[in-house]
């Protein structure tokens, strides 16, 4: 057959990564359909003290078949009504990306956040590049050895912004803070959620084998530096190969834009009151136990007070932020449509099932590679349960007795969990990630485009350091 006049291999249409929307509207399909499909069950649960925080932790042979009857399949009409559900379930984080976006456009528009980065740019010269490095291996660091992920939102608008003014692209400066922080996490060394909670669990000595985390830490961060900088390289010579070309980011600003403004006392005093705001918000989080409340409380306080340092009246400061919350809408409502494939699974009761029989398959596995699929469970299981602590409650009771059958030491189990726990928080869209790229303003379905290569590299990584650790018998 005849090619058409004029087609080249360059000018058809390549595949698009379709929209967030679709993608996990597809996955509140399929979980629908396996509804129907999959028997309903649960595990009895029982509360117990794990270093210091009672949780409900699933009993180990405990699991038990529920009658279809007693559960709610996701029908025709329930299908869309879960979407509801789901936006319901949470409204809390909808609102908090709401006012955090819209809070920090009003950051923005006050000019200060142009002239303080104008300020770092101007010193650091060309050595751009470092700087990210540095910023990457500080936010791993805090990911690691704290846990902070929350604690962080405030600074991803910060890094979007600068990744664009160093050069780069918004996805440059989103993923200085979001691989370094959310990698860091994974490769937990004294993480007090995903390393202790789990060996709490486990019963296992609190933060033991940290000669091997930190090694870990040091081959996740390190492969996940190297990608980046490659990619730095590429799109500062070609921006066009941006997955965001062309596509204005909220956050973003030219060099052009720098030059317009200057460091004053009004842009001092904003950067003072955005840093205070920042650091307040992470003492309230990590010894206070603040929540959505606080912080969408703290960061409406922080934008008034910058505009009143400014000097606008009420009428620019509303205009300004409700022009923040319309271009941020769409992808706040990815959250509750994410909410929506756990709504389905609930309301079936099917969850228990799929981590029970994931749990049987390993029981069947060989030797040899059975801790590489306690990992591979792991990475499947935070889909439904995105939370750390409660993955860790709900399969690590299972999971500890069922490696000493496999021959694996609890404590290479916990380190299975914590990888596949937290690399997948970078990818399920029932996750954290939506939530980031919602602050950042970076569309889920571009980032998940930029960072699947990284991700297959970085699960075999941990596929070989889990091995390491069998061979080591950690």
């Amino acid at each position: 057959m005849t090619k058409p006049k004029g087609e080249t291999v360059e000018n058809r249409k390549k595949f698009k990564m379709p929209d967030t929307w679709i993608i996990v509207f597809a996955m509140v399909v399929i979980a629908a359909i396996l509804s129907w499909i999959v028997p309903a069950g649960a595990y009895d649960y029982k509360q117990v003290d794990i270093n210091g925080t009672v949780r409900n932790i699933a009993i180990d042979g405990s699991y038990h078949v529920i009658d279809k009857a007693d559960t709610k399949p996701t029908g025709f009409l329930g299908l869309f009504s879960a979407l509801y559900t789901g936006c319901v379930e949470a409204g809390s984080t909808i609102f908090m990306i709401l006012c955090c976006c819209a809070s920090f456009r009003i950051m923005v528009r006050t000019g200060a956040i142009h002239a303080g980065i104008s300020s770092i740019l101007k010193k650091l010269g060309n050595k751009g590049m470092i700087l990210a490095v540095v910023l990457m291996i500080v936010f791993g660091i805090c990911g690691s050895m704290f846990g902070m992920l929350s604690e962080l939102f405030g600074f991803y608008p910060l890094m979007v912004g600068l990744g664009v003014a160093l050069g780069y692209d918004p996805i440059f400066g989103f993923a200085i803070l979001c691989l370094g922080d959310y990698i860091g996490f994974t490769a937990g060394t004294l993480n007090p959620y995903n390393v202790a909670v789990s060996q709490g669990i486990a019963e296992v000595p609190i933060y033991s084998n940290q000669p091997y985390r930190w090694f870990s830490f040091a081959v996740l961060i390190g492969i996940s530096i190297l990608y980046l900088v490659r990619y730095g390289i590429k799109v500062k010579k070609d921006p066009t190969i941006s997955p965001v070309y062309g596509r204005k980011c909220i956050h973003s600003f030219s060099d052009g834009d720098l030059d317009e403004y200057k460091m004053d006392w009004r842009a001092v005093l904003v950067l003072l009151d955005m840093f205070i705001s920042i650091a307040v918000l992470m003492v309230g989080l990590m010894k206070f136990g603040w929540s959505n409340t606080q912080l969408c409380g703290l960061f409406i306080i922080m934008s008034i007070t910058a505009a009143l340092i400014c000097g606008w009246n009420g009428q620019k400061y509303v205009d300004e932020f409700v022009e923040g919350l319309k271009g941020m809408i769409w992808g706040a409502l990815i959250a509750g449509l994410s909410r929506a494939i756990l709504v389905v699974m609930n309301n079936a009761q099917i969850t228990d099932t799929i981590i029970h029989a994931l749990a049987e398959l390993l029981k069947k596995a060989p030797a040899s590679i059975s801790a590489q699929l306690i990992l591979f469970v792991q990475t499947i299981i935070n889909l439904p349960i995105s939370s750390a602590t409660g993955q860790a409650a709900v399969t690590m009771p299972i999971m500890a007795p069922l490696a000493d059958a496999l021959n694996v030491t609890r404590d290479t189990a916990c380190l299975a969990f914590q990888f596949g726990d937290g690399l997948t928080n970078l990818l399920w869209p029932t996750s954290n990630i939506v939530i980031v790229c919602g602050l950042a303003d970076i569309p889920y379905q571009k980032w998940v485009k930029w960072f699947l290569p990284l991700f297959f590299i970085l699960l075999i990584a941990q596929m070989f350091l889990v091995g390491g650790a069998v061979a080591l018998g950690l």
